[in-house]
């Protein structure tokens, strides 16, 4: 112990005589795991509120009965169903909006404690008597969790007041409620949401299995499963790209650790030999080494883990926005984690240290006694690697080429992507070193000479640096490019869909059927357009159905990607057809012309195929129908939306008549321009985590680049003196290192664009299509193609300005120095 003590004590005054390899190998370990834990950490909050959400009422039974429009339905049928047997339990949900937090999304959920299923729990605890009677009895109780309570400013036993002048029940926080969510009594429920008699669900027992009455099938209809069981499912797909990006930052991160350490290992070759000339084994070398690096990381770690969780701090609400606007998904504001996550993200940085130190420790280990004091012999050593590296490359090509012709799912997606990806940077140096062969081979002067063979001799200790160069630019290019595309589409998918003035959402269907009639009368209105919807299950996968009437808006302003023959509207208005969302139709693997086996209250409906269209950022399946083949098999629906054509100056005066008839409140009155500036408001934060993240991967990259140049700065002398020594001046001397450094960044940069384009294809037509069921079409930008080229020069000009200007003040007595020991 005492040999082992005194070898890690010599290697660990290494970093004495460096600190900026020290720092370096901490920052690399410290950016690696604090974006990688940063994006665990967003993904465990929102999937931790998807799990508090499915169970906050008894693990959310396996059945309800809903309405086929999704609407409320009256509180006889409830009545009726508990007299004829069945053990059903009414729950009633709405929007709430509390006076002075307007801007706050919460929803109301009441429930009848007393009905529910026996052994349910509510918000993960088992209700005793005493809480069920103090939940329903005057003045009530609403449960809500700490961190809704804390983001609305209010304090436990407060009783707000919704925007409808109604007070809640005094507020008590329980810590496994769900987030923006407030639970109460569903007759509180019915006052404050001003529903009376009124129902949203019936809940049923898990293990309840019989078939609805006849007489209730056009009112109700039976789902296995409520929509709140699929947000996992219908989610995952946007944090598996978070994962992914996590993942891309994780691997840059650690390129800057396998550099330093490399470079560390390198320049102790003289005291590894000294080491095992005084009779150190190889073996306790290595395990110094390996003990060094372990402490390394686990201080790069607990830095890493700390900025990850203000990362994801900083994050996490444009997170929770993007699932909001998305997918419907509430998720807590505020982070909380488990002692777990703290221990994982130690534990990533031990793994990642370890990887990236591996190959060096495997070396060192392998060279020769004698091959340590040989400057040649790490130069000789990489010259192998390189060729390894190549046929590593080349494997990871035809791991891609497969993965592209044979995949058919996500995770093969990503399997191209990281292949490509692999595979790309493995074989940068390999490109690189031949291009400065061919260069070198051309080259008549003889500072030409020097300039190419120098610039290739820094290539070993440049290379990694170069690779997360590469890495990073290709992810920009790729997510920039996907996310630049999706706008420009989205936005012109906007403006061919939402064509209608005004879009009017009735509360119920007594007040539908008045609007139906009352809006058909008005003069100012040039076209009025209900929409029925039900919404069903098909193969697993939530799906809406949109009944619509026969109308030249629909031709003119609805685009489709796929239709069957010239006219598939006539088809839709005439025929038993429908037209379905890309998503849908890519999920249930249908074609043009195949029927659609729908089912509908009076058994299975079987319409024909004509047209497909898209449906960006729509997680559910859509579908559309003429309206008179819609209500054959839901004969009770009444129209759930209108959407009116106006001129813009009548709009006004129209509202003023309308809210004097019908007193609607402004949620359920929406104009154009609201509704693409709300769509348009979500789409930006949906990426604005995306775009972040690739920021600091850029960051990061210029990070190693300026690492691996300020590490090799001072053992560079030795190469630099004998041009100094033949007259070359320190203004020259920065100057061609300047241009080395720029020819390499050039080389890579023109290698980054051919491989983020493909990276953006992958993107828009393989992981688009398997995570959310469209394609986008793949656009080139130019001019952000220069822009993030500039901005790549500039981090280069960056990374190398604090070494060039340490050269430039380089005295002549260091430079002669380095000759003190030459033979």
């Amino acid at each position: 112990m005492r040999v082992f003590g005194e070898t890690l004590r010599a290697l660990l005054s290494h970093w004495r005589q460096h600190p900026v390899q020290f720092f370096s190998v901490l920052t690399g370990l410290w950016l690696a795991t604090s974006l990688l834990t940063g994006v665990q950490a967003l993904n465990s909050q929102a999937r931790e509120s998807y799990a508090r959400a499915s169970q906050l009422i008894g693990g959310e039974p396996q059945a309800s009965l809903s309405a086929p429009d999704g609407g409320t339905f009256p509180q006889a049928l409830f009545v009726d169903l508990r007299r004829a047997g069945w053990p059903v339990s009414p729950v009633l949900q709405g929007r709430l909006i509390l006076k002075g937090h307007e801007d706050q999304r919460l929803q109301l959920m009441g429930i009848e404690p007393v009905s529910l299923p026996a052994g349910s729990a509510v918000a993960g605890r088992a209700l005793a008597i005493e809480q069920i009677v103090a939940f329903f009895s005057p003045p009530g109780s609403t449960w809500i969790s700490a961190q809704t309570l804390q983001a609305l400013g209010l304090h436990e036993g407060d009783q707000p007041v919704s925007v409808s002048g109604v007070a809640v029940p005094p507020l008590h926080v329980q810590t496994d409620m769900a987030p923006g969510v407030l639970l109460v009594d569903i007759g509180f429920a019915q006052q404050i949401l001003d529903l009376p008699d009124q129902l949203s669900r019936l809940l049923l027992p898990k293990d309840f299995n019989a078939a609805l009455p006849d007489q209730y099938k056009g009112q109700l209809q039976l789902r296995t499963s409520g929509e709140e069981n699929n947000l996992s499912r219908l989610t995952e797909s946007f944090h598996l790209n978070l994962d992914a990006l996590g993942f891309l930052s994780f691997v840059v991160g650690l390129f800057i650790v396998h550099a330093a350490i490399g470079l560390a290992l390198e320049q102790r070759r003289g005291l590894l030999r000294t080491l095992r000339a005084c009779g150190v084994s190889a073996r306790m070398l290595i395990a110094g080494l390996a003990v060094e690096l372990g402490a390394l990381a686990l201080l790069g770690g607990l830095a890493g883990v700390v900025s990850g969780y203000l990362l994801a701090s900083v994050l996490l609400p444009d997170v929770a926005a993007s699932l909001r606007g998305l997918y419907g998904a509430e998720v807590a504001g505020q982070l909380s984690l488990s002692p777990w996550w703290w221990f994982s993200g130690v534990g990533l940085s031990l793994l990642g240290a370890l990887l990236a130190g591996a190959n060096s420790l495997l070396r060192a280990a392998r060279l020769p006694l004698l091959a340590l004091a040989d400057p040649q012999a790490w130069h000789q050593a990489h010259a192998r690697w390189l060729r390894r590296q190549g046929w590593v490359a080349s494997l990871a090509a035809v791991i891609a080429l497969s993965a592209l012709i044979w995949g058919d799912s996500l995770a093969s997606g990503f399997v191209l992507m990281a292949a490509l990806l692999i595979g790309a940077a493995l074989a940068l140096p390999v490109v690189l070193n031949a291009a400065l062969n061919l260069a070198l081979s051309r080259s008549r002067s003889v500072l030409g000479q020097w300039f190419v063979a120098d610039c290739r001799q820094q290539l070993p200790a440049l290379s990694l640096a170069l690779m997360a160069l590469l890495l990073a630019l290709a992810a920009n290019i790729g997510a920039g490019s996907m996310t630049a595309g999706f706008r420009q589409t989205f936005s012109d998918w906007l403006e061919q869909r939402l064509t209608a003035e005004l879009y009017i959402n009735p509360t119920n269907p007594s007040q539908s059927r008045e609007l139906n009639t009352w809006l058909k009368q008005q003069p100012s209105l040039s076209a009025v357009l209900p929409n029925w919807q039900v919404s069903i299950q098909l193969q697993g996968w939530p799906a809406d159905i949109f009944g619509v009437i026969d109308h030249p808006t629909y031709r003119q302003h609805w685009p489709l990607l796929e239709s069957l023959g010239d006219n598939p509207w006539d088809h839709l208005a005439k025929d038993d057809a429908v037209m379905l969302s890309e998503q849908l139709a890519r999920r249930l693997k249908v074609r043009l012309g195949d029927h659609l086996t729908i089912p509908t209250s009076g058994g299975p409906w079987s319409p024909r195929i004509v047209g497909i269209y898209a449906d960006y950022g729509n997680p559910k399946g859509h579908i559309l129908v003429n309206v008179d083949h819609l209500l054959r098999g839901w004969p009770q629906l009444t129209p759930n939306r209108f959407n009116l054509r106006i001129e813009p100056a009548l709009i006004p005066g129209f509202l003023n008549t309308l809210q004097a008839r019908f007193a609607l409140d402004d949620s359920r009155i929406v104009d154009q321009a609201r509704l693409k500036g709300w769509s348009t408001q979500v789409f930006e934060r949906t990426f604005a985590a995306t775009a972040a993240l690739n920021s600091l991967t850029l960051a990061v990259a210029g990070v190693a680049l300026f690492i691996s140049l300020l590490t090799q700065s001072q053992s560079r002398l030795g190469q630099l003196a004998p041009l100094w020594a033949l007259g070359v001046t320190r203004r020259q001397l920065m100057l061609l290192n300047l241009g080395q450094t720029w020819l390499l960044a050039v080389l890579t940069l023109v290698l980054a664009l051919p491989l983020g384009i493909a990276l953006a294809w992958c993107l828009d037509a393989v992981i688009n299509v398997q995570a959310f069921g469209w394609r986008l079409p793949l656009r080139v930008f130019p001019l952000q193609l220069l822009q993030l080229m500039g901005l790549a020069l500039l981090a280069t000009l960056l990374a190398s300005a604090w070494p060039l200007y340490s050269l430039y003040r380089t005295q002549p007595a260091d430079l002669l120095r380095t000759f003190a020991h030459e033979d």
